[in-house]
């Protein structure tokens, strides 16, 4: 497989975009991002809690340098696009998302994300106006840098424990007209809150999160107008659910049983051996 340039990558990943519905998977390291192009993804998301996890550290705290090297990593890890969970941009204020957001841009990564949450838990949205100013600074950066990184505007209410839909939907058309290519609201979880942020931004795709055992299909979630689905920091939950509960009982009860669903080493060493030589 030849290796793809970032324009190429970028170029496919805004493909993706153009019609139908697909899935783009979060892995938080090179082995989980062969592993996910293997299964044959056509794009890759960061996920800065999987990542952060890894890192022994909490979401949220790794720094804008570390996050730039993670994702400079995982963009020549697979030929896939990938898609960088930019959580709010690492600044206080546009300039700052503006700088930030080219040196994201420089890492290799096809699109990214702009947040709109504080981190404080008392005020936990930024003000509206502050928010679309932030993306806008985000666009006219990738704008200057070429204009083919594709950018996520995120409304964070249903994450901050501020599930109003009428207020994230006002956020996401207010982003939308700032420019942001995709929209995404993560925490809506019924058909009735899809459909409605769906057709609020349309005809511009918007992005579900599904990081949880939902009822809603892949063809659910087409059939509802939704262009791409990512799983946050699911799978790397789910690793870590694997790790836990095997080690807990070799910590608590001197048992192995913990192994029984362990993929084998062959099988492991066969899929990266691969991987390696695709590259």
């Amino acid at each position: 497989m030849a290796h793809r340039s970032a324009s190429q990558k970028r170029s496919a990943f805004r493909a993706l975009h153009q019609s139908g519905c697909f899935v783009l998977p979060n892995p938080w390291d090179a082995g989980s991002a062969n592993a996910l192009a293997a299964l044959g993804f056509k794009a890759l998301a960061t996920t800065s809690s999987g990542y952060a996890w890894s890192c022994a550290r909490a979401d949220g705290q790794l720094s804008r340098d570390e996050t730039l090297a993670h994702l400079r990593h995982m963009a020549a890890a697979t030929d896939l696009p990938i898609n960088a969970d930019f959580e709010g941009g690492f600044a206080q204020t546009p300039e700052g998302v503006a700088e930030s957001v080219r040196m994201a841009i420089d890492t290799g990564v096809a699109g990214l994300s702009i947040e709109d949450s504080t981190g404080d838990p008392q005020a936990p949205l930024r003000d509206m106006a502050e928010a679309v100013q932030r993306l806008r600074a985000a666009r006219v950066a990738i704008d200057a840098a070429g204009g083919d990184t594709l950018l996520i505007g995120r409304a964070e209410n249903f994450f901050v424990g501020r599930p109003d839909l009428e207020d994230t939907i006002a956020r996401l058309q207010a982003y939308a007209q700032a420019g942001a290519d995709c929209l995404y609201a993560p925490g809506i979880r019924t058909r009735e809150q899809i459909s409605a942020v769906v057709a609020a931004v349309a005809p511009k795709p918007v992005n579900v999160l599904i990081g949880w055992p939902s009822e809603l299909t892949l063809q659910d979630l087409a059939d509802l107008g939704v262009r791409r689905i990512s799983a946050g920091g699911a799978l790397a939950r789910a690793a870590w659910g694997g790790f836990m509960q095997a080690a807990r009982m070799l910590a608590g009860q001197g048992r192995f049983d913990g192994f029984a669903n362990a993929l084998p080493g062959a099988e492991l060493n066969a899929l990266f051996g691969e991987s390696t030589k695709a590259r």
